[in-house]
């Protein structure tokens, strides 16, 4: 069967479905259509790791689709794209022939070179796979200490887990936080009762026991790995699209074919504030980029401007961070309770490239005008610039 539409989105996730409502608030007679190759209408994904595991509301997930009057087409994989001919074929044997289209396939959860039964926690059907195992006292192994895996170890052991949490680096967060700051939550998940296992990997499996790095084994009910995503490009690269850790787009969200835009997790995009290009995997650069996107393709002028922030719930701490957080950076701390509530600068080049605000709220807006300030700064003339509480 073949389809026609003016807009044609794949992945109808939260980027392609901020697009499609932005879609139809921009151009009101268009005809607009969704591929997404997951069963369910689109949703937001951080509550997987957040506030599912407090409230458990999935009533509250849904991204009002509604609004976009496009047809959404779930279920459905694209496999290919004709640039000539304006089309795209799914893995149903169905065309789609478009006028504009916006490749928002988000990323794929990197997996570890064994078979096994590990959950790697990206989709809803993730999520309710690891909801099954959780009950008190059930044996939880948390590969990862990054974003995703700590907070998941946070959220099962709120949940009455038994956590072990499993990563290379020395710390929790060793790749973000300055060490004392890293040191320091490492420290507050073992008082919460989570076994961290710093420094230790997995090496194998045998049935329910993983096999680590130090010789021993684990035994678990189960196991959530949280190892970042590959972005999903091999549509954009069988195209013949720029590609470059992402799709290559410009402050338009349009790739090396105009009439393909990009947006989310796939898109690397021009930072003007840090004068490079940057691929997140974060809500705010999801939505926000994809609503740009949306209206780009309707013809309006709306670049893509803004420097994605996300945030993150670590038991009772929680943060948002905007621009670059790379522990190699010199680091500049500002702390009001030490490692409690507080303000860290990630400097490099007389620049600031990154803030973190550690349990320090509304301050995201002066954060974002701070990094596109071109300085000079220095730890001396940075400290105090954001305001700690």
């Amino acid at each position: 069967m073949e389809h026609r539409f003016d807009h044609l989105i794949i992945g109808a996730g939260m980027a392609g479905s901020a697009a499609a409502v932005a879609l139809r608030e921009a151009a009101a007679g268009a005809s607009i259509a969704l591929l997404g190759d997951e069963a369910h209408p689109p949703y937001d994904r951080p509550p997987l790791s957040k506030a599912l595991w407090k409230d458990g509301k999935e009533e509250d997930i849904w991204r009002p689709i509604a609004k976009a009057g496009a047809t959404l087409q779930p279920g459905r994989r694209a496999l290919s794209i004709d640039r000539a001919a304006h089309l795209v074929r799914d893995d149903a044997g169905d065309t789609w022939r478009y006028g504009k289209l916006l490749i928002a396939t988000g990323g794929t959860p990197r997996r570890l070179p064994f078979g096994a039964d590990i959950v790697y926690l990206r989709t809803l059907d993730d999520y309710h796979r690891l909801r099954r195992s959780v009950r008190s006292g059930a044996r939880m192994a948390v590969i990862g200490g990054g974003f995703i895996g700590s907070e998941i170890a946070a959220a099962l052991a709120l949940n009455g887990c038994r956590v072990t949490m499993l990563f290379p680096e020395a710390t929790i967060g060793a790749r973000a936080f300055p060490k004392a700051l890293a040191e320091s939550v490492t420290a507050y998940y073992r008082e919460k009762g989570v076994d961290v296992r710093a420094g230790v990997t997995v090496k194998g499996a045998a049935g329910a026991a993983l096999e680590l790095s130090d010789g021993s084994t684990l035994q678990a009910d189960a196991v959530v790995a949280g190892l970042g995503i590959t972005p999903n490009v091999e549509l954009a690269q069988a195209a013949g699209l720029e590609v470059d850790n992402g799709i290559v787009v410009d402050a338009h969200l349009r790739s090396s074919d105009p009439d393909i835009h990009a947006a989310g997790d796939v898109a690397s995009f021009p930072a003007a504030a840090l004068g490079r290009r940057l691929r997140v995997e974060h809500e705010n650069a999801a939505v926000t980029m994809g609503e740009r996107a949306g209206r780009c393709m309707a013809g309006q002028d709306a670049p893509y401007d803004e420097l994605p922030y996300f945030y993150s719930d670590l038991f009772d701490l929680g943060y948002e961070a905007v621009g670059t957080l790379d522990a190699r950076l010199e680091t500049v701390e500002q702390w009001v309770t030490p490692y409690r509530e507080g303000v860290v600068y990630y400097l490099e080049g007389a620049r600031v490239r990154g803030a973190l605000l550690w349990n320090t709220w509304d301050q995201v807006g002066a954060a974002r005008a701070l990094i596109a300030d071109p300085g000079p700064f220095d730890a001396r003339s940075v400290r105090g610039r954001l305001p700690a509480a």
